[in-house]
């Protein structure tokens, strides 16, 4: 009889993102496949880091998400893991506004080089991690598109842009906030509407603020039309794994996203969506949307399908059962 194996998962928070989605969200399955799981925050200065440390050699796989350490910290880590694993869903090594970090640079290669394997959420990331390491697996964020089969209605005195996101995020959705508004102008029953933990400025389209919760986002998503997903492209965007994008689709709403990063692999331009990368075509795109409801209820549908296939929590989590039965993490 196979022995139970245990994993510790080590990340920021447990409120967040990369938390839930790399992760919480797939504790059931690592249960249902026989594993014990366990999740410690960095959040808490130097006790955290001795709990996370005492912790470690009894677990037979310890699990790094999107988390640097000092070179100590790292070697301590190392030491003490039977099977280390980085994740990471962001380019970490980088600042946020795309700019070289020598400081996040070296910790980010620290970590990388002692790791038995590195799971990355997109090509990017693979290819800055494969930098450091050769044992690298794409590893893309997953949503269980079941929790998205909802029956709602959908407002009929609006019609829904939808954005979830952050206040750290909202600065792309401001720069394109002029283009809105005049849509709006010339569509009065257009409206933004924002999932998220933050506000905008004054603007001419109508907003409606709803702020984020787990039980909430999947109805905001379903109860709106298009969903929207504007990003500048630096070395910052180039490392996000499509999120909200994956969310909109997996809602069966049609997308508009900025032509970057990994938003340009998940979004079928003509099909799932469009990809934009002009002011021009920005409009275009929404007002085709608007304007032709048979072809935003086609595109819905062909994006939830296109997640369904490839992004669904069952078929990336048995690639992570493949890695994790490999040799090197096998103790």
């Amino acid at each position: 009889m196979m022995r139970t194996r245990h994993i510790l998962f080590i990340s920021k928070g447990i409120d967040s993102a990369s938390t839930r989605y790399r992760a919480l969200q797939f504790f059931p399955y690592f249960h249902d496949e026989g594993f014990t799981t366990e999740h410690l925050a960095t959040s808490g200065g130097l006790l955290a880091i001795l709990k996370i440390l005492w912790q470690a050699p009894k677990a037979d796989i310890v699990v790094v998400i999107r988390k640097t350490f000092p070179a100590i910290v790292t070697w301590l880590l190392r030491l003490r893991s039977k099977c280390l694993i980085f994740d990471l869903d962001d380019a970490i090594f980088c600042r946020s506004n795309g700019l070289p970090s020598k400081t996040r640079m070296k910790r980010f290669a620290n970590i990388a080089r002692v790791s038995d394997h590195i799971f990355a959420g997109n090509q990017f990331l693979v290819e800055n991690a494969l930098r450091f390491n050769d044992r690298v697996t794409l590893i893309p964020t997953c949503l269980d598109v079941a929790n998205y089969k909802i029956d709602v209605d959908k407002p009929n005195d609006f019609f829904d842009l939808v954005w979830i996101g952050s206040k750290s995020t909202s600065k792309y959705l401001i720069d394109v906030l002029p283009i809105l508004e005049k849509l709006a102008i010339k569509y009065p029953k257009l409206r933004l509407k924002i999932v998220a933990d933050c506000e905008l400025p004054d603007t001419a389209i109508p907003v409606l603020v709803v702020p984020w919760s787990e039980t909430n986002e999947i109805v905001e998503l379903a109860t709106s039309q298009i969903g929207i997903a504007p990003m500048i492209d630096n070395n910052w965007t180039r490392g996000k794994c499509a999120l909200k994008v994956l969310q909109y689709m997996a809602a069966n709403l049609p997308v508009v996203s900025s032509n970057v990063g990994v938003n340009a692999e998940v979004v079928i331009s003509g099909e799932t969506g469009y990809l934009v990368s002009t002011s021009k075509q920005w409009t275009e795109a929404i007002e085709d949307l608007y304007l032709n409801e048979l072809q935003s209820t086609v595109m819905g549908v062909a994006g939830n399908k296109r997640i369904v296939e490839y992004y669904d929590i069952n078929i990336v989590f048995q690639r992570i059962l493949t890695i994790l039965g490999a040799e090197s993490c096998n103790p």
